[in-house]
């Protein structure tokens, strides 16, 4: 692993699309996010902004929304897929618009989800499109719905339309030969996603992988799972398309869980996440003549452990069933260097206005504030490239 490890650090190929303009601005942008102190006061103010109807554009869209989101429609994304794109890495583009489950905002995430795939299938620089699911479920069927309780007649009908939404983008997916990625959702619900997910496999991907389910692997069962399903695909004579990721709810699930007296479902600690994580992806290349795999990480361990893995098993780097992925903003020096040696690489690139996209973007600016004070990784890289082309001046 030492030539890859050697690799990531190597902050030239890491920021080769930054200017040093850019440069500067995201090592002040995440100097920013490394106070604790600041960032929950930003949140505090920008809640308290949106709440009160108070313009933050202006605030916002030149630091961390331009860092981390592509623009506020997909046009606007377009410089940011094309510059990528000059360097082997690919585009991902995710409407990011949170919240809103009334019947109009249901349909206008579908109308916009729709147009994603379009515009993934008129791009090769757009390898996937992606969409949330519970943009496209009823409050009532959300809260609602557990593992093992019987729907009622009314959580039944909106099951039913969730259903139906979901096969609407599958099908269009599967019309346009675009791979869809179906992201993870709260334990709870999973199930239904779940099962969902699994019946546009069995339609669609008879011949190529078009529906990916998404695995959260900070949950103890996922492993399991994911060999129960290898065993249906099997069975079912279909491709499975699945995304890993650590997870995202955690802290959410483990208190829902005490709170309501059932066991969580979180795994005990970060090792048993990292654990499972690593080796669902030996699985996966266990199994890559019935599965095509997408890691999402932005574990430097697990990347290497995948691309080392492939090279050991001879696999080439550019197999299309196997894809690496990092958020757009986050983990260049994994993204780039990865694609330099030619691994296929993508960015989830999110997008939408600025204030429907704040809560993916305190998201972003929590995960990268430091602990007790110590200089996050993306500091030290960019302060890192900062130093090198100042020595080449």
């Amino acid at each position: 692993m030492n030539t890859f490890l050697t690799a990531f650090n190597d902050t030239e190929i890491a920021f080769i699309s930054k200017t040093d303009k850019e440069l500067k601005r995201a090592r002040f942008l995440f100097r920013m996010m490394a106070i604790t102190w600041l960032v929950n006061l930003g949140k505090k103010l920008l809640g308290f902004a949106l709440k009160g109807g108070f313009p933050i554009n202006w605030a916002v869209k030149p630091t961390i929304y331009h860092h981390f989101v592509g623009g506020s429609s997909l046009g606007e994304c377009a410089p940011a897929v094309l510059k990528q794109s000059q360097y082997n890495v690919k585009s991902i583009l995710d409407y990011s618009v949170e919240g809103n489950n009334d019947p109009a905002g249901i349909q206008r995430t579908l109308d916009e989800t729709l147009r994603s795939i379009v515009n993934a299938s008129q791009d090769e620089n757009i390898p996937f499109a992606v969409f949330k699911p519970t943009a496209f479920a009823s409050h009532v069927l959300l809260e609602n719905a557990s593992p093992g309780k019987p729907l009622n007649e009314m959580l039944s009908i909106e099951y039913e339309n969730f259903k139906s939404r979901i096969e609407i983008l599958c099908s269009e997916a599967y019309r346009l030969k675009v791979p869809l990625m179906i992201d993870a959702e709260d334990s709870w619900y999973q199930h239904l996603v779940d099962e969902t997910v699994e019946n546009m496999m069995q339609k669609y991907n008879t011949r190529e992988a078009i529906v990916f389910n998404t695995l959260q692997m900070y949950r103890h069962d996922r492993l399991q799972y994911l060999k129960d399903s290898i065993a249906r695909a099997r069975k079912g004579n279909y491709r499975m398309g699945i995304k890993f990721v650590r997870g995202a709810y955690m802290e959410k699930e483990r208190e829902r869980a005490a709170v309501m007296g059932y066991a969580s479902p979180i795994q005990p600690d970060k090792k048993a996440t990292d654990l499972a994580f690593n080796e669902a992806m030996l699985i996966s290349l266990d199994n890559l003549d019935i599965m095509d795999l997408f890691c999402g990480s932005h574990n430097e361990e697990s990347n290497l452990l995948l691309a080392c893995e492939m090279d050991n098993r001879g696999i080439a780097r550019d197999d299309k069933r196997i894809w690496f992925a990092q958020l757009y903003g986050m983990s260049d020096h994994i993204s780039y260097n990865l694609a330099s040696q030619g691994f296929n690489v993508a960015k989830y690139v999110p997008y939408g206005p600025v204030k429907s996209v704040m809560p993916y973007l305190l998201r972003r600016a929590e995960e990268n504030t430091s602990i007790a004070g110590q200089t996050s990784r993306e500091l030290r890289l960019l302060q890192a490239e900062c130093k090198r082309r100042s020595k080449l001046r």
